[in-house]
């Protein structure tokens, strides 16, 4: 997983986020704390958290899901482009990581835009559906277990509106996708899940080569 955009060298990088990166301080007080976490290499770069705030805003997102929340970085970022009225629908399994989210969330008062489910996500997303929430979402982002993936994005098309946008991230698994002599479940997960939306006439889709890889499925 990268915490950065792939192919990009050090100072081109530097150029890169000088040019572009417009962080709130709570955001980059989070990146930072994060960088010190045993499992910070599932933190999202910042320029990934930035591009999906833009593409909240460009939808006119109102009511969102996120798939895996670790220390909230994302979610963040979305609930600080989400109106004052918008809604997250966050899901994780780890109260550890989450209560970290759960500090900046207060810290940066949207706290009450973010509703977080712990509970394995495809139990959280069943009840969505169940309750009759189908076609409801603007915007999903899924970055949780790989192996679970194609379970994520079948739920994630039936929650989110036509129109409505879903971004999958670590599509590009540092790589591992295109060497073959790498087998591993989750790489192969990925694998599938990419063909599978190359082939899916359901979706619009856009792979953009930021952090690791963000696919954009927009539901037709």
């Amino acid at each position: 997983m990268q915490k950065r955009s792939l192919g990009l060298d050090d100072r081109l990088y530097d150029y890169f986020l000088s040019v572009s990166l417009r962080e709130p301080e709570i955001l980059s007080q989070l990146r930072q704390e994060t960088a010190n976490h045993p499992a910070a290499m599932m933190q999202i770069a910042p320029e990934q958290g930035q591009f999906m705030a833009l593409l909240v805003q460009l939808l006119g997102a109102t009511k969102t899901l996120e798939i895996g929340v670790f220390t909230g970085y994302s979610s963040l970022s979305v609930a600080l482009a989400l109106p004052a009225h918008g809604k997250i629908f966050a899901c994780d399994v780890s109260k550890e990581y989450t209560n970290i989210a759960r500090r900046y969330w207060q810290q940066a008062g949207v706290a009450n835009k973010i509703d977080l489910h712990l509970a394995p996500a495809i139990e959280t997303l069943d009840r969505l559906l169940a309750s009759g929430q189908s076609e409801s979402f603007d915007f999903a982002f899924i970055d949780a277990d790989k192996e679970n993936y194609d379970c994520y994005y079948q739920r994630s098309l039936q929650l989110v509106r036509p129109g409505g946008l879903i971004a999958i991230d670590n599509v590009l698994w540092g790589g591992d996708v295109a060497n073959f002599q790498v087998q591993n479940r989750s790489t192969q997960a990925i694998r599938a899940l990419n063909e599978k939306l190359y082939h899916d006439e359901r979706i619009a889709l856009s792979l953009v080569p930021i952090s690791d890889g963000l696919t954009l499925a927009l539901k037709r």
